[in-house]
């Protein structure tokens, strides 16, 4: 239900993953530059069909395969090209860093969230979003996340999303 004060972002929750047989930027870059990033820390799928191996190389089978570009997953630990990774419901595996970006992301936690014109509770809504979408982050202050998804900007608590640590900026 669309009001004149909200528009509604996404629709229902779209398949995230299906079960499988048994960018630029500092992601992407080898293994010198890995060990200079933080562990753990968020990036985003950068395809809409990515792979997680049981093991971090082609040889390992393939545990599952996401369907949804742009998730966010946490990385958990950096191996050369590989990176093992954490997703929202708590599957570990590994990942290819071609198959990753730095760009974050963040994916709605609670069935319905208001995007705020400020961060503020009492601030006017100007969106509203579905459990499930995926939302650009472009920054965090204290208790709020300023997102956007679908044309649509606004500001959410740092608690409605997963992608963010409690003292995350976002960048």
């Amino acid at each position: 239900m669309v009001s004149h004060r909200s528009a509604c972002i996404g629709a229902l929750f779209a398949a995230l993953l299906v079960c499988g047989p048994a960018g630029p930027g500092p992601v992407g870059a080898g293994p010198a530059m890995a060990a200079k990033l933080k562990v753990p820390r968020f990036v985003a799928l950068r395809f809409s069909t990515v792979n997680l191996r049981a093991g971090p190389g082609r040889q390992y089978p393939i545990e599952w395969v996401y369907k949804r570009r742009s998730l966010p997953v946490e990385v958990i630990r950096d191996l050369d090209t590989w990176r093992q990774v954490r997703d929202r419901w708590g599957t570990v595996g590994w990942i290819h860093v071609s198959n990753l970006t730095g760009r974050r992301t963040v994916l709605i936690n609670p069935k319905t969230v208001m995007l705020r014109k400020q961060p503020d509770k009492a601030a006017r809504a100007v969106a509203r979003a579905e459990a499930g979408v995926i939302a650009g982050l472009e920054k965090c202050a204290g208790a709020w996340c300023r997102i956007s998804a679908d044309g649509h900007t606004g500001w959410v608590r740092r608690a409605a999303v997963w992608g963010v640590y409690k003292k995350d900026d976002g960048k």
